[in-house]
């Protein structure tokens, strides 16, 4: 246990930083509680085993919403997602699609997954897409990383010259095609590679996702020692790598859905193993239902209500410290809104329309953001279509919440109309308004 508070001292670091911050609070500037590490042991060295900074810093360390899980020490669920991804690479040599909502814990796997995977000597190369990836780019920048020592024409005794190279050293000047990128990398020997798309659906570019889905079928007909791992938010597969029956047979898709109820409740656990603080029952049960099957928003959630508990010396997280701290989190992403769109959400019409709000946030949760009117009525206990609507076509014009995008306005053409929310994080602070009223605040 690292901090109790009926044992408190301080030790030679602590004291120091102790002394430094009252010096600072005397001049009424705050000033940070530890000292810059990037290893736990390495910063809580001289500090008291059960100290708060130490707690402090082992709270940022266990529960980051900021930053994904990338050992398997901090990872919490998910075992049998694991599992199933392992057996595709390994026993199926299949390339493998990982889908499913936003913050629901898809980059933390695939990084642990790759920690795992280098321990058993596969060399595993990570790339995040972005809106402008380009094919050549990307892939270029993967040969780049895989030394000329694992092509089967270089003996492992080549002279000093050979060891400093890498596979993009034999691609010519011209952009690189899936096919010529197949043929070169089944020349590697002597390891496994994978690469990691993550983000995947974050590109844009069609000709990018048409050439990847070209070099699967070119590394599976091959049988190259290369497979792919994507991952990126969908529904579905489809959705993801689009209608390519020519792929289907190479790839296997993962969905990974909401963590259940118990596995979320593990990410507090190990919170509490790693910084000593206890969360009540209630304020675990609190934190768990309102994130609605996220680790993201266990971890931000649990987080702010731990800090809370730290500011106050306090062992034991309240419901009180989660409510409060839920209340901070949406204070700050009200704050991060347009000025207008704070305005608008606070006139009287679409306060009224909140539960349709609510709903369409949910059924935002697509690649793009888009979502049609049975989406909604999915999600709302309304499902009189013309009601819908006639609400969501109300919020397209003065008060701009959505985008919309096909469908005439009287209905007469038969074309259902998709929404989209104008603006980012909309969405998110709906959802968890929602979460913080069912609460009962």
């Amino acid at each position: 246990m690292i901090f109790r508070r009926d044992r408190f001292g301080l030790g030679q670091k602590e004291t120091s930083a102790a002394h430094g911050s009252a010096r600072g609070e005397a001049h009424g500037l705050p000033r940070f509680a530890v000292d810059a590490t990037d290893d736990i042991g390495d910063a809580a060295q001289g500090m008291h085993a059960q100290s708060p900074a130490r707690a402090r810093l082992a709270l940022a360390d266990a529960l980051s919403a900021s930053q994904p899980v990338t050992s398997r020490e901090r990872l919490a669920g998910r075992i049998d997602t694991l599992g199933s991804l392992i057996a595709a690479i390994e026993q199926q040599r299949a390339h493998v699609v990982l889908y499913g909502e936003r913050g629901i814990g898809k980059t933390s796997l695939v990084h642990v997954f790759a920690e795992t995977a280098r321990e058993a000597r596969y060399l595993v190369l990570y790339g995040s897409c972005g809106v402008e990836a380009r094919f050549d780019d990307m892939f270029r920048t993967f040969a780049s990383e895989i030394p000329l020592l694992y092509h089967s024409d270089v003996s492992p005794t080549a002279d000093e010259t050979e060891h400093n190279r890498t596979f993009a050293d034999l691609l010519g000047d011209q952009p690189v095609d899936p096919r010529e990128l197949a043929d070169l990398f089944q020349k590697i020997v002597g390891t496994r590679v994978i690469l990691v798309l993550d983000e995947y659906d974050r590109v844009a570019d069609p000709a990018f996702r048409r050439d990847v889905a070209e070099l699967i079928k070119n590394l599976s007909d091959r049988a190259a020692r290369v497979q792919l791992v994507l991952t990126g938010v969908a529904s579905n597969l489809d959705e993801l790598i689009g209608f390519t029956p020519s792929i289907r047979r190479n790839i296997v898709g993962l969905a990974v859905g909401p963590m259940p109820e118990a596995e979320l409740g593990e990410i507090l656990a190990r919170a509490e193993e790693a910084t000593g603080l206890a969360f009540a029952p209630d304020a675990r049960q609190l934190i768990v239902k309102m994130s609605g099957g996220s680790p993201y928003l266990v971890r931000l959630l649990g987080n702010r209500a731990a800090a809370r508990a730290l500011d106050e010396r306090r062992q034991v997280v309240s419901a009180g410290d989660v409510l409060a701290g839920t209340e901070a989190v949406l204070a700050e992403w009200n704050a991060g809104l347009p000025r207008r769109v704070q305005s608008q959400l606070a006139r009287a019409e679409v306060r009224g329309a909140w539960p349709m709000l609510i709903a369409a946030a949910r059924a935002s949760g697509t690649p793009d953001g888009w979502f049609g009117l049975h989406d909604v009525a999915g999600e709302s206990a309304d499902a009189d279509m013309v009601s819908i609507r006639r609400t969501l076509d109300g919020f397209t014009g003065e008060i701009d919440l959505f985008d919309r995008d096909g469908g005439r306005e009287d209905g007469i053409d038969g074309r259902e109309p998709r929404y989209r929310f104008r603006t980012q994080g909309l969405a998110q602070l709906l959802g968890l308004s929602a979460a913080l009223a069912r609460a009962g605040r």
